[in-house]
């Protein structure tokens, strides 16, 4: 058990800095057993500060202090006071220059935090308080300084040394080493410190800004993985010219560099200059990546770019403003990929990230605002409800004010707040002041918890050719906050008629009719009246997903087969297949735990029917919409969940649409095989993705003919998405043969491929087959898998306990066993790692007495386990509560 409850900070509490440094110079000597830091700062007492006799109180972790000097006067130590997290000076001057050096042991250090070692690669991850564990600092991003960074290693062993800014000087020594000065002239805070150390190959390209600057782009890899960088390299270069025709961004440096790096705790990292990205998401060629790989390359090196501004020129002042570099930058990497792809695909996907897991977050114990009031440990807080939830944020004001102010608000933001360290607040000020609008109501999605439920009821007046909207708004409770108030819900919306939209125009507005319109729901309860409504309609509700809402409609089955089949807004067809399917789920789960036979509503087979035989639709879309609702989803909005029941009743409804459309799926997936080179493409990832969502289908007949299929379509194809395609469909067979004969295959081929050696994992961690949770504790042991890597971690261990419902939760309680007796060896390797393994644990309550208390039991035991970390100790006790 823990000696003392870690201590929580709060927003409240929040106040200046007593000290800033103006420059910071650093030198490092990197050595095979130990590292050495020379850190010279330029600080000044803060002016706005409080307390103007303040001590000086540096930041530190796992340093051992060799000297403390100020305007090299060398202290002695009963002049200074050092703990295990901080360095106290009583007595300094307001203007002074204060010089540490310190030792380090970096090839220790498996929290991947500060400087650690990636193989033989030395790298850095500062955010959020990585930078102490490097030398004695003031680590909050409210202190930002200008960085000098001069590295000294062996040049035999590191030839690449890289850092922030542009490279200023380099030199040889005698005995066999070399340096490089590295200089960034922007001011940052200590969590946008870079450096990179190894051997290390490059491509390079260059871009033209806009004002005419030539920059050189360079993407580092392992030899080995050079040829899986154009795809990245072309990401980087769209971004940089999107963000410069949307955004009027123009890039700010000379130089601009990407480093993959294997063992990584995040999928990126945006330091100034040198983003320091997982292999994950800058690596991909077709043999070894797939369609998502591809989209998930191009997102995020949109969205570390994109941070130059939105994070790097404009940071956060403390970290409870977390969302306001990152929810804003999602939102801009959103519409990079929508403009780059299918608009209408993309919202989809970002739905159900957050239908399925920022919903769930909103509703379990670690529920919290976008804007947290408290946190014991910030690793803890980058969470979908910060990033995912905040880019919503972003996109609803985005829509309240239109394209042109927009545009003028976030100008007006850059502008005015370059250089500087701010709050959300201050972005929503920005808003305000461009648009004239009042977003005070608005703030309330910025500081309360919980996802808003909007129900809606509808009724037509034939008589006076009217229809009435009533919308209700409410807030469960959540942990701290059991009242919320009403928040400003933008309600996009549009009736349909047999010949589709019909003409809009709202009682007593002297507004145009239009086809849809954007309804403010600011109360608790209004009423919206729509005239000239010359037919009974079908209300189209929350277009594009207008708001982070839960919508309760009571359409009937009817109603929702006509809004997959008439509506024009590409989200709402998608999201009428998912509530129909819903619908007939539920039906199916009551039978299930009755004891009844089930059964599956014609009125779903019909209309899949008509998916599957219209050839003018967009094919990804359809992919999209013959997908029942997932187990997850199903899960998050049960109020009481029986995974068995909704696992079996799933794989039921999917065996029975097999078996009712097969010659349609037969026909979808001949149909859309490609012959030409593989292109990452819409039009070509369309193809792939229903081609392959009727061979999972076809899969569940488990006939020779569909074995045979899919077996081709495994040795043959080209690509990794389809390969990857069919070893699922393999692996989840009852053929027990040609699964082991795949997977096999497939490690003797790519063993020596670690992201794909990953996804090899991963198919076998999500196998549905019983005696899975024995094939993954075998491969805790196989020689490719290693703990310490976080990659292999969310592969195998993730992958499981997140992705394999019906396995993981087994009524013996083995799988929870499984994840606990995990999270206590992470605990001590990786902290941040641990905690995040956590979350299919915490949510405990929501399920059937049985699992809840078996999950309850496992909670407790890793509670009291010794030596529990911050990170770990938060998360449980939360849950626990």
């Amino acid at each position: 058990m823990r000696d003392a409850q870690p201590k929580t900070i709060y927003l409240k509490d929040y106040q200046v800095p007593d000290f800033l440094i103006e420059t910071t110079d650093l030198e490092f000597t990197l050595g095979q057993h130990s590292t050495e830091v020379r850190a010279l700062l330029t600080m000044v007492r803060n002016t706005a500060s409080k307390d103007q006799q303040a001590a000086l109180v540096l930041d530190g972790q796992e340093l051992s202090l060799k000297s403390v000097a100020i305007d090299d006067n060398e202290l002695s130590p009963s002049e200074y006071e050092v703990t295990d997290e901080s360095l106290t000076i009583n007595s300094v001057p307001d203007r002074f220059q204060l010089t540490t050096v310190v030792e380090i042991k970096p090839q220790l250090n498996t929290s991947l935090e500060g400087l650690y070692r990636s193989n033989t690669m030395y790298c850095t991850q500062c955010e959020a308080e990585g930078f102490r564990k490097i030398t004695w600092y003031l680590d909050r991003p409210d202190v930002m300084s200008v960085f000098t960074t001069t590295i000294t290693a062996d040049k035999t062993l590191y030839p690449v040394l890289l850092s922030n800014g542009n490279n200023v000087d380099s030199g040889e020594l005698e005995d066999g080493k070399h340096w490089v000065k590295w200089h960034d002239p922007f001011k940052k805070p200590a969590y946008l410190f870079a450096l990179v150390a190894g051997k290390l190959e490059y491509i390079e390209d260059h871009f033209t800004t806009m004002n005419g600057a030539d920059v050189t782009l360079r993407i580092y890899v392992e030899t080995k993985d050079l040829d899986k960088c154009d795809h990245a390299m072309t990401s980087l270069i769209h971004s940089m010219k999107w963000d410069e025709e949307v955004y009027g961004r123009e890039y700010d440096l000379n130089i601009f560099n990407i480093v993959a790096v294997d063992d990584f705790n995040m999928g990126a990292m945006e330091n100034k200059s040198l983003n320091i990205f997982n292999t994950s998401c800058v690596l991909a060629k077709p043999e070894t990546t797939t369609d998502a790989g591809f989209q998930r390359v191009e997102a995020v090196v949109a969205h570390e770019y994109f941070h130059n501004w939105s994070g790097n020129r404009v940071t956060c002042r403390d970290w409870f403003q977390l969302s306001l570099k990152e929810g804003f930058t999602v939102y801009r990497d959103a519409e990079f990929s929508a403009d780059m792809g299918s608009p209408t695909v993309k919202r989809v996907e970002d739905v159900q990230l957050l239908r399925t897991l920022q919903f769930a977050e909103d509703g379990g114990p670690m529920s919290h605002p976008v804007r947290p009031a408290s946190f014991i440990e910030i690793s803890n807080f980058y969470t979908v409800t910060i990033y995912e939830k905040g880019a919503e944020v972003v996109r609803m004001m985005a829509n309240l004010l239109g394209p042109e102010l927009f545009r003028k608000a976030t100008d007006y933001y850059f502008d005015q707040h370059d250089g500087q360290a701010v709050t959300c607040e201050d972005f929503v000020l920005a808003m305000e002041k461009v648009s004239g609008r009042d977003l005070q109501q608005f703030r309330n999605w910025y500081s309360q918890a919980g996802t808003p439920r909007i129900a809606v009821t509808g009724e037509y007046d034939a008589e006076q050719q009217k229809y009435q909207l009533m919308v209700k708004q409410s807030c469960p409770p959540t942990p701290g906050q059991s009242e919320k108030q009403p928040f400003h819900i933008p309600l996009a919306v549009a009736l349909v008629g047999e010949q589709g939209d019909l003409p809009l125009q709202l009682e007593n507005s002297a507004e145009q009719a239009t086809s849809s319109l954007v309804l403010d729901v600011t109360e608790a309860e209004q009423c919206f009246t729509f005239t000239g409504i010359k037919e009974a309609p079908v209300p189209s509700l929350l277009r594009g997903f207008s708001a982070p809402v839960k919508l309760q409609f009571d359409y009937s089955r009817d109603q929702l087969c006509f809004l997959m089949q008439h509506d024009s807004d590409g989200f709402v067809r998608w999201d009428a297949a998912q509530q129909l399917g819903v619908q007939i789920l539920n039906d199916m789960v009551e039978s299930y735990q009755a004891g009844e036979t089930m059964s599956v509503d014609a009125r779903l087979v019909s209309a899949y029917k008509t998916l599957l035989l219209d050839k003018t639709l967009d094919k990804a879309m359809v992919a999209l919409m013959l997908n029942l609702p997932t187990e997850s989803y199903m899960t998050e909005i049960s109020e009481q969940v029986d995974v068995q029941a909704i696992h079996a009743a799933r794989l039921f409804a999917q065996q029975h649409i097999a078996r009712q459309l097969t010659d349609e799926l037969w026909d979808v997936y001949r149909s859309n095989q490609q012959t030409e080179p593989y292109q990452a493409t819409s039009a070509q990832i369309a193809r792939r993705s229903i081609k392959n969502t009727a061979l999972h289908y076809l899969m569940l007949l488990e006939n020779d003919d569909i074995y045979n299929s899919c077996w081709q379509q495994y040795e043959q194809s080209a690509n990794m998405t389809d390969v990857m395609a069919a070893l699922s469909a393999l692996v989840n067979s009852s053929n027990d043969a040609l699964k082991a004969k795949a997977l096999e295959s497939f490690y003797q081929r790519w063993q020596h491929e670690a992201l794909v050696v990953n996804q090899w994992f991963m198919v076998q961690a999500a196998c549905r087959a019983p005696g899975t949770l024995q094939s993954i504790k075998q491969l805790l042991n196989h020689d490719a898998f290693d703990i310490k890597n976080p990659n292999k971690v969310r592969a195998l261990i993730g992958g499981f306990c997140g992705q394999n419902a019906v396995n993981f939760h087994n009524p013996d309680g083995s799988g929870y066993r499984f994840l606990a007796d995990q999270i206590i060896a992470l605990n001590q390797l990786n902290p941040q790692v641990a905690a995040r393994m956590l979350g299919p644990l915490t949510k405990w309550k929501k399920y059937i007495p049985e699992s809840a208390n078996l999950m309850k039991a496992e909670l407790e035991r890793i509670m009291a386990s010794k030596a529990l970390s911050k990170d770990v100790y938060e998360v449980v006790s939360k849950s626990l509560q």
